[in-house]
């Protein structure tokens, strides 16, 4: 489990566009909200996308930008963000390199199979890659508004 303080792994995955986006591009220029969800089109999923979408300008005031991750390809991250009009940045991580390193997988029975799924968790991250919030096992439903008064805390 990641601790606030630490330094950010670094991450380098595609973007729906199959653009490859590097956390380390941001350091000493931007803070950084990753989030990871568990699925793309899922009601929950769908609800955190749209509500980061809608706050995207005032994370932007804050020098701020959002990554959404889950295991999803990309073509069904362009699927999903097409669909809906999704403004920010959803990256692939269907090797499990960034779950992995952030330490979001977690063994659930689906079925009555054990599978790893995501837990759905975010990470703000400042200015120099520092880990300024870790959260774990986060709601989606108003969770943008709870991460933009954090943003705008370290600003």
């Amino acid at each position: 489990m990641l601790l606030v303080g630490e330094m950010a792994p670094d991450i380098t995955l595609p973007d729906a566009d199959m653009e490859m986006v590097s956390l380390s591009n941001y350091r000493n220029k931007k803070n950084v909200v990753l989030y990871f969800y568990p699925k793309d089109d899922t009601p929950g999923c769908t609800v955190q996308a749209l509500e980061f979408s809608a706050l995207k300008d005032k994370f932007a005031d804050c020098d701020t930008v959002i990554f959404g991750i889950s295991r999803d390809d990309c073509l069904s991250h362009g699927s999903f963000r097409d669909k809906h009009d999704i403004t920010v940045c959803l990256l692939s991580d269907s090797k499990n390199e960034a779950c992995t390193k952030y330490d979001v997988l977690r063994d659930t029975e689906i079925n009555g199979e054990m599978k790893a799924g995501i837990l759905r968790s975010t990470f703000i991250i400042d200015v120099h890659g520092v880990l300024k919030h870790v959260l774990y096992s986060v709601k989606a439903r108003n969770h943008a508004v709870e991460i933009l008064h954090l943003i705008k805390e370290l600003t």
